[in-house]
């Protein structure tokens, strides 16, 4: 037990609501709805989501869940959502400020395809976010590839590169910009943006971030996964690196966790947690600190108690060490700018030695992507999706919208901590052996590997819990374990012309970010 007690004692270490009204604009054509009972109903329906008993009673396999195979990604058009607007007949073009790092951008660019159909609109290719802390002045056309994203979404939204010189020409007054609270419901962009569209025909909608509700429609949901999961492909250079990466991580194992780190100086001031780094830590963050004014002074212990204090690195690979994950399984670590750097960094290594980087892997190829923090997270953000097990230490914007594209993609093994059970857990660990905090990690982690049971309708953010776009498989293709069975090759056939049936439009699943 001695070599596994060393482990311990490593140093440093809501339901939309109507009017009363006969009738109403209908989110899904822009024409007049006269049935409101019927749109209503529509509004109210959500599917319960598939229990399946005995579920999280017992030990799990710490890889890959053995319940996904009961269920796929699905965000299908339905034959009754109406193609979309074309260009002269939209009322009007919108624009979108994006606001924020590479996947708060990524929520954004997703709702406002949702917000255009709702509108009605002309989306005009959204704008990136070039001041913010990652000081990247990539557009969308450096990240995402412009054509496929226009094309995939061709029935289902308007899209242009840019509204028409001659239009702009003509205008007696600049677009009009505004900034929508964050989480509106569509009733609030038909009463108080559409018209403001409709009288200025360019519309400009600014920090574009989370500006819409979580729970809308399920037609509207699917195409807000169809956005996120299949438009959003990123560009070629982008694509063919983090395959490459994923290729190379491959040929030294079978399976492999992707561990993505936050651990920023910026955050962790923010964040008004101590880590651990004496004298020295509290008073570098402490100045870092200074630069928000609004900020009050916190009890630094109080809040790891109450989990909102990201796990170090150290404690993610205790975590994952008492989860059941050997010494000798693979781990690509995706991070930015890590707080003490490789000191910081030691325990991890020292518990997992096949411990790689992007920067490790990609050598020279690397080089023209150094300059752009949002390319380089587009990298991490492939070979994080392709990963046999995502780990994280936070929960940001990256760990939302994979946890929820990994659902999506096949319930693959997501592991999210849970920080409220975990802080006080890793404050006391040098208080018992190394069986006791094993067996506590393992039970206080239920509930928070990824298993299909932990999706929940109105559960969190919807790009997180992505509920209305994951459907039930058919019992008859479980049954049978040759064309069932998910793990076989001839299960992965029958699943993979199960995908082929779901995928919209234009397919090529294989090819996405």
């Amino acid at each position: 037990m001695s070599d596994k007690l060393a482990l311990l004692q490593h140093p440093g270490g809501s339901l939309l609501s109507h009017k009363p009204e006969c009738c109403m604009i209908s989110l899904f054509t822009g024409h007049v709805a006269s049935d409101l009972e019927w749109y209503s109903q529509r509004l109210m329906k959500r599917r319960s989501y598939f229990k399946l008993e005995g579920i999280n009673k017992g030990p799990i396999d710490i890889w890959q869940s053995d319940y996904a195979k009961y269920f796929y990604g699905c965000s299908k058009r339905s034959r009754n959502f109406p193609l979309a607007i074309r260009e002269r007949s939209s009322n009007g073009y919108l624009l979108i400020a994006a606001s924020g790092g590479l996947n708060q951008q990524r929520t954004g660019i997703s709702d406002a395809v949702v917000v255009a159909r709702i509108l009605n609109a002309t989306l005009v290719i959204p704008e990136l976010d070039h001041r913010s802390y990652w000081k990247d002045d990539s557009d969308f056309a450096n990240i995402f590839d412009v054509n496929w994203f226009i094309s995939y979404l061709a029935k289902d939204v308007t899209i242009v590169r840019r509204v028409p010189d001659k239009f702009m020409r003509s205008m007696d007054k600049p677009p009009y910009t505004m900034r929508v609270p964050r989480k509106s419901p569509p009733e609030y962009y038909l009463d108080q943006v559409l018209p403001i569209l409709q009288r200025r025909s360019v519309l400009q909608l600014t920090k574009f971030d989370y500006r819409l509700a979580n729970n809308i429609d399920d037609e509207l949901q699917k195409l807000r996964c169809r956005a996120n999961y299949h438009a959003l492909r990123f560009t070629k250079p982008i694509q063919e690196l983090g395959q490459k990466l994923v290729t190379r991580m491959r040929a030294m194992a079978n399976r492999f966790i992707a561990v993505h780190l936050r651990f920023e100086p910026d955050m962790l001031a923010f964040s008004g947690c101590y880590f651990g780094g004496g004298d020295k830590e509290r008073n570098e963050l402490g100045e870092i600190r200074k630069r928000w004014e609004t900020l009050t002074d916190v009890d630094a212990d109080e809040e790891r108690r109450r989990g909102r204090c990201p796990l170090t690195p150290h404690e993610v690979g205790l975590m994952l060490r008492a989860l059941g994950f050997a010494n000798d399984s693979y781990i690509y670590v995706a991070s930015g700018e890590i707080y003490g750097g490789e000191e910081t960094l030691r325990p991890l290594r020292d518990l997992f030695p096949n411990f790689y980087t992007k920067e490790m892997l990609a050598d020279e190829d690397l080089k023209p992507f150094l300059p752009f923090s949002s390319r380089l997270a587009a990298i991490d953000y492939i070979v994080c999706d392709e990963s046999d097990v995502f780990v994280t230490n936070n929960n940001g914007n990256m760990a939302k919208i994979l946890a929820g594209r990994r659902r999506y993609m096949g319930h693959k093994r997501t592991v999210r901590p849970n920080a409220k059970r975990l802080g006080p857990l890793m404050m006391e660990r040098d208080e018992m052996d190394w069986d006791t905090f094993a067996r506590k990690v393992k039970a206080f982690q239920k509930g928070f590997m990824g298993e299909p049971d932990e999706m929940r309708p109105g559960r969190g953010e919807f790009h997180e819990y992505p509920y209305s776009c994951i459907c039930e498989r058919p019992l008859s293709d479980v049954v049978d374990n040759k064309r069932g069975d998910p793990r076989s090759e001839q299960g992965n056939q029958g699943l993979r012309e199960r995908s082929k049936e779901e995928e919209p439009v234009l397919g090529a699943k294989d090819n996405e970010a």
